[in-house]
């Protein structure tokens, strides 16, 4: 398999910790967002909507969009489950999930960003100061009083609300948010970054780290 990652980009460290937690071995592909090497003609041939991640399988087939890539790889390597077999802990895992892939991520993401500084003027301060800390908090404020760090969101066994939430805290310290309102959050954070997949799949441990 390859993985076609950025290192800081929080969708790619998610399809990294679940690659990770499921012993996969897969083959880095970086494509530099500094550069804007995803909006590159040649990326647009792997990815129509030039985003990242893009899971490469062995055959040749491209999978896009980090939580439906998890969502394949939940279904074909089980071992360990991610996505909870019992109906009201799926939801559950599924609504921390959304809330970080649906409501926060998209709307910090570098191209909505983009948006807001050309088309109405928002200044790189307002954004990093005023606009993703906005989202960050609101996004996590709920989460707070959704899990119950045992140690991690939904109890002993890693799901795939914690495989979202890391990658998420990493955002929020990258542009220095105070997280001290959020204990649960900052638990499960601190839980799951112990876990050797975790500590394998972070920004810093990859091969494209600058």
């Amino acid at each position: 398999m390859k993985l076609y990652s950025f290192f800081r980009s929080s969708a790619s460290y998610r399809v990294r910790i679940a690659l990770a937690l499921k012993g996969l071995n897969y083959e880095t592909v970086s494509v530099p967002m500094r550069d804007q090497s995803h909006r590159k003609d040649s990326y647009r041939q792997v990815n129509p909507q030039m985003r990242l991640p893009t899971l490469e399988l062995d055959d040749g087939t491209r999978l896009i969009q980090s939580l439906a890539i998890i969502e394949y790889l939940d279904a074909v390597y089980p071992e360990p489950r991610l996505i909870p077999a019992d109906p009201l802990t799926r939801a559950r895992v599924q609504a921390v999930s959304q809330i970080i892939g649906s409501d926060i991520h998209p709307l910090n993401n570098t191209g909505v960003r983009g948006v807001l500084a050309s088309m109405f003027g928002a200044s790189e301060q307002a954004l990093d100061k005023d606009w993703t800390p906005h989202w960050i908090r609101e996004g996590f404020a709920a989460i707070e009083q959704m899990i119950a760090p045992g140690p991690y969101a939904f109890g002993d066994r890693i799901t795939l609300a914690d495989v979202c939430i890391v990658p998420q805290v990493y955002n929020a310290r990258r542009y220095k948010v105070p997280l001290d309102e959020f204990p649960r959050v900052l638990a499960v954070d601190a839980a799951a970054q112990a876990h050797p997949a975790f500590q394998a799949a972070a920004p810093e441990a990859q091969p494209d780290a600058a």
